[in-house]
């Protein structure tokens, strides 16, 4: 509960442009879909395009690293920076590991993102 609060705080004091919400659900959307492609190259034992699924993923999560704003997110935008790296660990062992178990992992923390910010958002529309 506490998250949710400190989470919508954050996402309140983030530029207030619908633009810029829905670009964040697109990366998220992004990185669920480069994921599952890697899943797929995984299982296909096709290591360039696991490798190159894996590097497009890492890219969004570095781009969402950099947005984060630490003046107005405070702990959140602190917490998601941790997340984020923390997400392309894994990215990286399961690249290196040739592991879906690492991708699914990231798919499940991106999911539970994206539907934070869905909420979050929607949430505000209505207010």
């Amino acid at each position: 509960m506490q998250n949710s609060l400190a989470y919508n705080a954050y996402s309140q004091n983030q530029v207030g442009i619908e633009s810029s919400q829905k670009l964040i659900e697109m990366l998220y959307e992004g990185i669920l879909r480069f994921c599952a492609r890697a899943k797929v190259a995984i299982k296909n034992e096709d290591i360039e395009q696991r490798v190159y699924f894996i590097k497009r993923t890492t890219a969004i999560f570095i781009e969402l690293i950099n947005t984060l704003d630490y003046e107005k997110g405070g702990e959140v935008a602190h917490y998601l920076s941790g997340l984020y790296t923390r997400e392309i660990q894994l990215l990286s062992l399961a690249n290196l590991e040739n592991n879906e178990a690492r991708i699914d992992e990231v798919i499940n923390v991106t999911k539970g993102l994206l539907e934070a910010w869905r909420d979050v958002h929607s949430n505000e529309e209505m207010a």
